[in-house]
Protein backbone atom coordinates (compact mmCIF):
# COMPACT_ATOMS: atom_id res chain seq x y z
CA UNK A 1 0.00 0.00 0.00
CA UNK A 2 1.38 3.61 -0.99
CA UNK A 3 2.34 5.73 2.15
CA UNK A 4 -0.23 8.28 0.22
CA UNK A 5 -2.75 5.95 0.94
CA UNK A 6 -6.44 7.34 0.76
CA UNK A 7 -8.71 7.42 3.59
CA UNK A 8 -10.83 4.91 2.38
CA UNK A 9 -7.68 2.55 2.07
CA UNK A 10 -6.87 3.47 5.44
CA UNK A 11 -10.05 2.70 7.06
CA UNK A 12 -10.51 -0.72 4.62
CA UNK A 13 -7.79 -1.47 7.16
CA UNK A 14 -8.65 -0.21 9.82
CA UNK A 15 -12.63 -2.02 9.76
CA UNK A 16 -10.28 -5.26 9.84
CA UNK A 17 -7.96 -3.95 12.90
CA UNK A 18 -11.00 -3.26 15.40
CA UNK A 19 -13.60 -5.85 14.36
CA UNK A 20 -13.32 -8.67 17.08
CA UNK A 21 -15.10 -11.02 14.80
CA UNK A 22 -11.70 -11.48 12.60
CA UNK A 23 -8.72 -13.86 12.91
CA UNK A 24 -6.48 -11.90 15.83
CA UNK A 25 -4.19 -12.72 13.20
CA UNK A 26 -5.64 -10.40 10.34
CA UNK A 27 -6.03 -8.02 12.85
CA UNK A 28 -2.22 -8.05 13.53
CA UNK A 29 -1.66 -8.30 10.08
CA UNK A 30 -3.66 -5.06 9.68
CA UNK A 31 -2.13 -3.04 13.05
CA UNK A 32 0.77 -3.38 10.86
CA UNK A 33 -0.11 -2.02 8.00
CA UNK A 34 -1.75 1.12 9.89
CA UNK A 35 1.69 1.81 11.69
CA UNK A 36 4.01 1.61 8.32
CA UNK A 37 0.98 4.06 7.29
CA UNK A 38 1.41 6.85 10.00
CA UNK A 39 -0.71 9.71 10.13
CA UNK A 40 -3.49 10.89 12.36
CA UNK A 41 -5.95 8.56 10.32
CA UNK A 42 -4.07 5.61 11.01
CA UNK A 43 -3.70 6.44 15.00
CA UNK A 44 -7.43 7.11 14.91
CA UNK A 45 -8.17 3.49 13.70
CA UNK A 46 -5.88 1.84 16.25
CA UNK A 47 -7.10 4.05 19.00
CA UNK A 48 -10.22 2.56 18.73
CA UNK A 49 -9.25 -0.92 19.10
CA UNK A 50 -8.29 -0.62 22.67
CA UNK A 51 -11.90 -1.31 24.01
CA UNK A 52 -11.08 -5.18 22.89
CA UNK A 53 -11.25 -7.91 24.69
CA UNK A 54 -7.70 -9.47 23.68
CA UNK A 55 -4.92 -7.47 26.14
CA UNK A 56 -2.15 -9.15 23.45
CA UNK A 57 -3.56 -6.91 20.79
CA UNK A 58 -3.92 -3.70 23.15
CA UNK A 59 -0.53 -4.41 24.30
CA UNK A 60 0.62 -4.09 20.75
CA UNK A 61 -1.44 -1.07 19.72
CA UNK A 62 0.41 0.45 22.37
CA UNK A 63 3.73 -0.36 21.10
CA UNK A 64 2.96 0.62 17.43
CA UNK A 65 1.86 3.99 18.80
CA UNK A 66 5.16 4.45 20.65
CA UNK A 67 7.28 2.99 17.92
CA UNK A 68 5.35 5.73 15.26
CA UNK A 69 6.30 8.42 17.71
CA UNK A 70 3.47 10.92 16.93
CA UNK A 71 2.13 13.45 19.65
CA UNK A 72 -0.97 12.90 17.75
CA UNK A 73 -1.64 9.55 20.46
CA UNK A 74 -0.89 11.14 23.88
CA UNK A 75 -4.05 11.75 24.88
CA UNK A 76 -5.09 8.09 23.74
CA UNK A 77 -2.27 6.87 25.38
CA UNK A 78 -2.67 8.71 28.89
CA UNK A 79 -5.85 7.69 29.26
CA UNK A 80 -5.00 4.22 28.84
CA UNK A 81 -2.54 4.67 31.29
CA UNK A 82 -4.48 5.60 33.64
CA UNK A 83 -7.60 2.75 32.78
CA UNK A 84 -6.65 1.11 36.02
CA UNK A 85 -9.51 -1.62 34.57
CA UNK A 86 -6.81 -1.92 31.46
CA UNK A 87 -4.43 -5.23 32.05
CA UNK A 88 -0.84 -4.28 33.72
CA UNK A 89 0.72 -5.28 30.44
CA UNK A 90 -1.39 -2.79 28.50
CA UNK A 91 -1.27 0.10 30.60
CA UNK A 92 2.96 -0.41 31.03
CA UNK A 93 3.30 -0.09 27.15
CA UNK A 94 1.06 2.50 27.61
CA UNK A 95 3.78 4.42 29.53
CA UNK A 96 6.68 2.95 27.54
CA UNK A 97 4.94 4.77 24.18
CA UNK A 98 4.99 7.36 26.22
CA UNK A 99 8.28 7.69 27.01
CA UNK A 100 8.79 6.54 23.31
CA UNK A 101 7.27 9.72 21.71
CA UNK A 102 10.22 11.76 23.47
CA UNK A 103 7.53 14.66 24.05
CA UNK A 104 8.36 16.54 27.48
CA UNK A 105 4.82 17.45 27.62
CA UNK A 106 4.25 13.80 29.66
CA UNK A 107 7.00 14.22 32.18
CA UNK A 108 4.89 15.36 34.97
CA UNK A 109 2.09 12.19 34.02
CA UNK A 110 4.68 10.00 33.65
CA UNK A 111 6.18 11.08 36.90
CA UNK A 112 2.37 9.92 39.04
CA UNK A 113 2.32 6.95 37.40
CA UNK A 114 6.04 6.24 38.89
CA UNK A 115 4.39 5.70 42.46
CA UNK A 116 1.61 3.39 40.58
CA UNK A 117 0.89 0.23 43.06
CA UNK A 118 1.25 -2.06 39.56
CA UNK A 119 4.93 -2.30 39.71
CA UNK A 120 5.61 -3.26 36.08
CA UNK A 121 3.52 0.59 35.33
CA UNK A 122 5.43 2.14 37.88
CA UNK A 123 9.11 0.75 36.68
CA UNK A 124 7.96 1.71 33.37
CA UNK A 125 6.98 4.96 33.57
CA UNK A 126 10.30 5.58 36.10
CA UNK A 127 12.42 4.59 32.82
CA UNK A 128 10.02 6.44 30.29
CA UNK A 129 10.97 9.67 32.87
CA UNK A 130 14.77 8.76 32.56
CA UNK A 131 14.65 8.35 28.75
CA UNK A 132 12.95 11.99 29.02
CA UNK A 133 15.10 13.36 31.04
CA UNK A 134 18.03 12.27 29.07
CA UNK A 135 16.50 13.63 25.83
CA UNK A 136 16.02 16.66 27.59
CA UNK A 137 20.10 17.17 28.71
CA UNK A 138 20.94 16.44 24.87
CA UNK A 139 21.45 12.90 24.62
CA UNK A 140 24.92 10.68 25.34
CA UNK A 141 26.89 12.31 28.22
CA UNK A 142 29.73 11.17 26.02
CA UNK A 143 31.20 8.02 25.70
CA UNK A 144 30.66 5.70 22.11
CA UNK A 145 27.47 3.88 21.65
CA UNK A 146 26.72 1.90 18.82
CA UNK A 147 24.11 1.87 16.78
CA UNK A 148 20.69 0.71 17.00
CA UNK A 149 20.70 -2.09 14.56
CA UNK A 150 17.04 -2.51 14.70
CA UNK A 151 15.52 0.39 14.14
CA UNK A 152 13.40 0.43 17.12
CA UNK A 153 12.52 3.08 19.82
CA UNK A 154 14.28 1.88 22.81
CA UNK A 155 13.03 2.25 26.44
CA UNK A 156 16.83 3.27 27.07
CA UNK A 157 19.76 4.33 25.00
CA UNK A 158 22.67 1.73 25.09
CA UNK A 159 25.22 2.50 27.37
CA UNK A 160 28.76 3.25 26.04
CA UNK A 161 30.90 0.63 24.55
CA UNK A 162 32.77 -1.86 27.08
CA UNK A 163 33.38 -6.04 27.41
CA UNK A 164 30.96 -8.06 27.60
CA UNK A 165 31.80 -8.83 31.46
CA UNK A 166 31.88 -5.72 32.28
CA UNK A 167 28.10 -5.17 30.30
CA UNK A 168 26.90 -8.38 32.28
CA UNK A 169 27.96 -6.83 35.93
CA UNK A 170 25.62 -4.00 35.27
CA UNK A 171 22.49 -6.16 33.66
CA UNK A 172 22.57 -8.28 36.28
CA UNK A 173 23.29 -5.54 39.65
CA UNK A 174 19.95 -5.22 40.83
CA UNK A 175 21.50 -2.58 43.23
CA UNK A 176 21.54 -0.59 40.52
CA UNK A 177 18.90 1.81 38.43
CA UNK A 178 16.79 -0.14 36.54
CA UNK A 179 17.77 2.48 33.53
CA UNK A 180 21.29 2.09 34.23
CA UNK A 181 20.61 -1.55 33.22
CA UNK A 182 18.78 -1.10 30.93
CA UNK A 183 21.24 0.65 28.82
CA UNK A 184 23.44 -2.48 29.28
CA UNK A 185 20.84 -4.07 28.06
CA UNK A 186 20.80 -2.65 24.85
CA UNK A 187 24.48 -2.48 24.19
CA UNK A 188 24.96 -6.30 24.68
CA UNK A 189 21.86 -6.46 22.37
CA UNK A 190 23.51 -4.34 19.85
CA UNK A 191 26.96 -6.34 20.05
CA UNK A 192 25.18 -9.06 18.86
CA UNK A 193 27.48 -11.94 19.79
CA UNK A 194 26.97 -15.31 20.94
CA UNK A 195 28.89 -13.97 24.20
CA UNK A 196 26.48 -11.11 24.47
CA UNK A 197 23.42 -13.43 24.20
CA UNK A 198 24.21 -15.88 26.49
CA UNK A 199 24.59 -12.78 28.99
CA UNK A 200 21.55 -11.46 28.34
CA UNK A 201 19.65 -15.06 28.92
CA UNK A 202 21.34 -15.09 32.35
CA UNK A 203 18.66 -11.62 33.02
CA UNK A 204 15.80 -13.95 32.26
CA UNK A 205 16.53 -14.76 36.50
CA UNK A 206 15.82 -11.59 37.93
CA UNK A 207 13.70 -10.59 40.28
CA UNK A 208 12.13 -7.45 38.41
CA UNK A 209 9.11 -9.38 35.53
CA UNK A 210 8.95 -5.71 33.99
CA UNK A 211 13.03 -6.53 32.88
CA UNK A 212 12.49 -9.92 32.14
CA UNK A 213 10.14 -8.80 29.85
CA UNK A 214 12.60 -6.68 28.17
CA UNK A 215 15.16 -9.20 27.84
CA UNK A 216 12.63 -11.72 26.09
CA UNK A 217 11.78 -8.77 23.67
CA UNK A 218 15.68 -8.12 23.32
CA UNK A 219 16.57 -11.28 22.17
CA UNK A 220 13.36 -12.04 19.86
CA UNK A 221 15.13 -8.58 17.98
CA UNK A 222 18.64 -10.64 17.83
CA UNK A 223 16.74 -14.01 16.44
CA UNK A 224 20.18 -15.98 18.10
CA UNK A 225 19.64 -19.13 18.80
CA UNK A 226 21.63 -19.52 21.47
CA UNK A 227 18.97 -17.68 23.38
CA UNK A 228 16.59 -20.69 22.34
CA UNK A 229 17.55 -22.57 26.12
CA UNK A 230 16.72 -19.61 27.80
CA UNK A 231 13.49 -18.70 26.31
CA UNK A 232 12.07 -21.95 26.19
CA UNK A 233 12.62 -22.15 29.94
CA UNK A 234 10.78 -18.99 30.58
CA UNK A 235 7.87 -20.07 28.51
CA UNK A 236 8.07 -23.22 30.23
CA UNK A 237 7.82 -21.66 33.84
CA UNK A 238 4.19 -22.11 35.09
CA UNK A 239 4.18 -19.58 37.49
CA UNK A 240 6.29 -17.27 35.57
CA UNK A 241 4.51 -13.64 34.66
CA UNK A 242 2.17 -13.85 31.41
CA UNK A 243 4.19 -10.81 30.60
CA UNK A 244 7.34 -12.74 30.19
CA UNK A 245 6.03 -16.21 28.91
CA UNK A 246 4.45 -13.89 26.25
CA UNK A 247 7.59 -12.17 25.22
CA UNK A 248 9.64 -15.10 25.15
CA UNK A 249 6.80 -17.23 22.83
CA UNK A 250 6.99 -13.98 20.74
CA UNK A 251 10.87 -14.19 20.78
CA UNK A 252 10.90 -18.41 19.64
CA UNK A 253 8.64 -17.39 17.10
CA UNK A 254 11.21 -14.83 15.12
CA UNK A 255 13.79 -17.26 15.69
CA UNK A 256 12.06 -19.79 13.91
CA UNK A 257 14.23 -22.75 14.05
CA UNK A 258 11.87 -26.20 14.32
CA UNK A 259 12.73 -27.05 17.81
CA UNK A 260 11.20 -23.65 18.42
CA UNK A 261 7.94 -24.10 16.56
CA UNK A 262 7.47 -27.63 18.29
CA UNK A 263 7.55 -25.65 21.88
CA UNK A 264 5.03 -22.72 20.37
CA UNK A 265 2.85 -25.85 19.30
CA UNK A 266 2.85 -27.03 22.12
CA UNK A 267 1.59 -24.11 24.21
CA UNK A 268 -0.75 -22.72 21.71
CA UNK A 269 -3.30 -23.85 23.51
CA UNK A 270 -2.04 -22.40 27.24
CA UNK A 271 -4.69 -21.48 29.60
CA UNK A 272 -3.47 -18.42 30.01
CA UNK A 273 -4.82 -16.20 27.24
CA UNK A 274 -2.21 -13.72 26.68
CA UNK A 275 0.26 -16.89 26.12
CA UNK A 276 -1.54 -18.61 24.04
CA UNK A 277 -2.61 -15.88 21.77
CA UNK A 278 1.17 -14.66 21.37
CA UNK A 279 2.01 -18.68 20.17
CA UNK A 280 -0.58 -18.29 17.30
CA UNK A 281 0.13 -15.42 16.18
CA UNK A 282 3.81 -16.39 16.04
CA UNK A 283 3.26 -19.29 14.29
CA UNK A 284 1.07 -17.55 11.55
CA UNK A 285 4.22 -14.87 11.43
CA UNK A 286 6.06 -18.03 10.75
CA UNK A 287 3.99 -19.54 8.19
CA UNK A 288 3.07 -16.15 5.92
CA UNK A 289 7.28 -15.20 6.19
CA UNK A 290 7.53 -18.91 4.65
CA UNK A 291 5.20 -17.69 1.81
CA UNK A 292 4.62 -16.20 -0.97
CA UNK A 293 0.94 -15.08 -0.02
CA UNK A 294 2.22 -11.75 2.23
CA UNK A 295 5.00 -10.53 4.12
CA UNK A 296 4.48 -8.93 7.37
CA UNK A 297 4.90 -4.89 7.31
CA UNK A 298 8.86 -4.33 7.14
CA UNK A 299 9.55 -7.98 7.82
CA UNK A 300 8.44 -7.44 11.23
CA UNK A 301 9.00 -10.30 13.73
CA UNK A 302 8.37 -9.34 17.10
CA UNK A 303 4.67 -7.93 18.37
CA UNK A 304 5.61 -5.78 21.50
CA UNK A 305 7.54 -4.97 24.50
Amino acid sequence: MNIMASVNQISAVGEVLVDPGMDLTRRFRALFTLRNLGGAEAIEWISKAFSDESALLKHELAYCLGQMQDTHAIPVLTAVLKDTQQEPMVRHEAGEALGAIGDPVVLDLLKEYSQDPVIEVAETCQLAVRRLEWLQNGGEEGGATDKNPYSSVDPAPPAARKSVSELRAILLNESLPLFERYRAMFALRNLGTEESVLALGDGLQCSSALFRHEIGYVLGQMQHPASIPALRAALERPNENPMVRHEAAEALGSIGKDECVAVLQRYRGDGERVVKESCVVALDMLEYENSDQFQYADGLVRLQG
